[in-house]
């Protein structure tokens, strides 16, 4: 069956499956593909039109360590065993990953004291490389840094990712190897019963002996439709300034703040993309789908950007956005089992998701267990290799050989960020093809650039009615 994005769902036996996943961003399509490891049928079903369109799409994308989690918590050894599981995979699949590097930096008396106090918690969490810097050390490393910085942590290990990479490789190994993805497919009801639940969802009913909660921000409201009510989410929003690439020989590590109350604050970080990010804020809202920017966040973040790094205010800013992430109140995420009713809860998982996905993944697989399912032996998964859309990795308008062979991947489309013909095309001709503009974006870069489209943007269409946009 493979991808559906409209019509009816199967009936009948076809229907029913040994797992059902619901919520395909990064955690729910990494726990797809580890489901995919075992002959059961699976099924991973989204309210949207294509993978990763939720929290997963716009966050900070950075691959953590670990260093600064709570010790002790399952977020801690999750974020831990994921960063180890998703740089092999990156290097596996082609995901593109830079390892930067963080400094933690100290613009006060207060928080260079709490410098030494997050080095022993980095080594409580088994990160015992980081290293405090002096203010003469820092500004040999950071020459860039605005005046005032006191000292810092050096952090090895922190990188930055492509998010929509990585989510859109899970999902992709899943399908490969036999789930089943449901598009545009939200669930409205659930029907408690034995062997299956019932699915009620706005294509048709789906059959589900397990059950698997990745809703993110709204895992909340799904967990009230078996009855839960263990958490509350609370919608935290983050907006960003991403800036042009003439930005990038500003920044040479990623900059961090000392965390507060809210999160890790704002960080200045390149990106895969060649870019320099500035963000987030941190702002509990009751709106779940208020991913707007304000002028009170942007200029908010203009003024603490200006602190960390003053020549980044003189650059170009190529767009902004704002994501939102799954605050619970705890410090931990809400993942739990309830085997009286064949269902996990993968609830609360907040910016350290990404990283974590892989784990987390894992976990679940023996929660599920937990809750009577025999998964059964183990078997290899489809192997996938993803394009790459990083600045620090070969892009096909700079091979070679592969225009040799295609002189679609030398025909440039999008200026901006060099994307060509040859890359359009696999999109749309590959296992998860894009439903429209924004999943084109995330699989190619494509009007991502300065112009955000305005030169390309004729071109793209006319692409897309020529490959059939999401016609699967």
């Amino acid at each position: 069956m493979g991808v559906t994005r409209r019509g009816p769902l199967p009936a009948g036996g076809a229907a029913a499956y040994d797992v059902v996943v619901v919520g395909a961003g990064v955690v729910g399509s990494a726990i797809a593909r580890a489901l995919a490891r075992h002959p059961l049928r699976v099924a991973l079903v989204d309210a949207a039109d294509d993978v990763g369109d939720g929290t997963s799409k716009a966050n900070t994308a950075i691959l953590h360590t670990g260093f600064d989690a709570v010790p002790g918590t399952l977020e801690a050894r999750l974020v831990r065993e994921g960063h180890r599981l998703l740089d092999a995979y990156a290097r596996e699949t082609g995901i593109p990953v830079e390892p930067l590097g963080a400094l933690l930096v100290a613009w006060d008396e207060q928080q260079r004291a709490a410098l030494p106090r997050l080095a022993h918690k980095a080594e409580r969490n088994g990160h015992r490389t980081t290293r405090l810097l002096s203010a003469p050390e820092l500004a040999l490393r950071e020459p860039h840094l605005g005046a005032g910085a006191l000292a810092a942590l050096e952090v090895p290990g922190e990188s930055v990712i492509c998010p929509w990479t990585t989510t859109l490789a899970y999902a992709t190994q899943a399908v490969r190897s036999g789930v089943d993805l449901h598009l545009n497919c939200r669930v409205e009801e659930v029907r408690p019963g034995d062997p299956y639940h019932r699915l009620v969802t706005r294509r048709g009913v789906l059959g589900a002996r397990h059950l698997v909660n990745a809703c993110g921000l709204h895992a909340d409201g799904f967990d009230a439709l078996l009855g839960r009510a263990d958490f509350t989410v609370t919608p935290r929003r983050g907006q960003l300034v991403v800036f042009d690439k003439f930005a990038r020989d500003l920044v040479r590590h990623i900059l961090l703040p000392v965390p507060g109350p809210l999160g890790k604050g704002v960080l200045v970080s390149p990106t895969v993309y060649g870019n320099v990010m500035l963000g987030p804020t941190a702002e509990d809202l009751d709106d779940k789908t208020a991913t707007g920017t304000t002028a009170e966040g942007l200029a908010g973040l203009r003024e603490q950007g200006g602190r960390i790094l003053p020549a980044l205010l003189d650059e170009e800013v190529t767009a902004v956005y704002a994501g939102l992430r799954a605050a619970t109140g705890q410090e931990d995420y809400r993942i739990a089992a309830h085997p009286a009713l064949r269902y996990v809860t993968v609830g609360g998982i907040r910016s350290t998701g990404l990283t974590a996905s892989l784990a987390i993944a894992d976990h679940v697989l023996g929660l599920l267990a937990d809750c009577g399912l025999d998964p059964g032996p183990e078997r290899p998964l489809a192997p996938v290799r993803m394009p790459n859309l990083g600045e620090g990795f070969p892009r096909p308008y700079r091979d070679a050989g592969l225009i040799a062979r295609d002189a679609e991947f030398g025909a440039i489309v999008c200026h901006c960020e060099r994307v060509t013909r040859g890359e359009i095309r696999a999109a749309f001709t590959s296992t998860i093809p894009p439903a429209g503009p924004d999943g084109l974006r995330r699989r190619t870069r494509a009007r991502g650039g300065r112009c955000q489209g305005h030169f390309c943007g004729a071109e793209l269409r006319a692409l897309s009615e020529e490959y059939g946009e999401g016609t699967r």
